[in-house]
């Protein structure tokens, strides 16, 4: 009798769980927007702006993340639109000379404080392709908001430095082509186990929402995705 209450108390509990954990997710990315590409705003103890590009309205940002000086990331008048007398932009050597304002230069292993943040620059890359190469330093970044580690790939393919990376919220390139094939984001986001990945790099220059389902579909069972609605 005391193996079956057991088992009827542990099957009551799972309705609850599962609610505690689908508050928890709701929690994560309610402050997480995706303005399209690979371009959010994350809104914690800082305002972050992350590849600022194609910037609907203006705004001002605390911290303004680039992982590489590509147009569609490193973009001067949509930074602009969102960069204030105190904003500070953390970006690699090669954006520096197309912005202005208080930059502070980073290459994949540095480790550099911003606006009370600690930012960690790791490697960015392509591995069967030669639109991004690990020669040039380009980078993605682990930080932490609200208690919740984020890691903003960059454009990047499935690189074996991800097996290092621990997170909570991955947000993953899907698209191909240019970055890692929706497949091939589901191996990165396996190896990185984070509590919850969402798809970027889709819907603007290459790629479309199928591949972010993909993606999800992939993970299903395995990683909770969250499809964002472009803002």
């Amino acid at each position: 009798m005391q193996r079956i209450a057991l088992f009827v108390f542990v099957l009551a509990l799972i309705p609850f769980t599962m609610n505690l954990y689908a508050k928890e997710v709701n929690d994560m990315v309610k402050d997480i927007h995706w303005l399209g590409h690979d371009t959010f705003k994350i809104a914690g103890e800082k305002v972050i702006y992350t590849d600022p590009f194609k910037i609907k309205k203006k705004d001002t940002a605390d911290i303004i993340l680039i992982t590489h000086e590509h147009h569609d990331h490193c973009s001067p008048e949509d930074v602009k639109k969102v960069q204030g007398a105190d904003t500070v932009i953390v970006a690699t050597a090669d954006c520096a000379g197309k912005l202005s304002g208080n930059i502070k230069i980073v290459k994949p292993g540095d480790k550099i404080n911003a606006g009370g943040i600690e930012f960690e620059a790791v490697p960015s890359y392509n591995t069967n392709k030669k639109f991004h190469p690990k020669a040039n330093d380009w980078v993605g970044y682990i930080f932490t908001v609200k208690g919740q580690r984020i890691y903003l790939a960059g454009d990047t393919d499935y690189i074996p430095e991800m097996k290092n990376f621990k997170c909570d919220i991955a947000l993953l390139p899907v698209s191909g082509t240019y970055v890692m094939t929706a497949d091939e984001a589901v191996k990165a986001a396996l190896d990185i186990k984070p509590k919850i990945a969402i798809p970027m790099h889709y819907g603007s220059i290459v790629g479309s929402k199928d591949d972010a389902k993909k993606f999800a579909e992939g993970l299903k069972g395995k990683v909770e995705v969250v499809i964002l609605d472009e803002e």
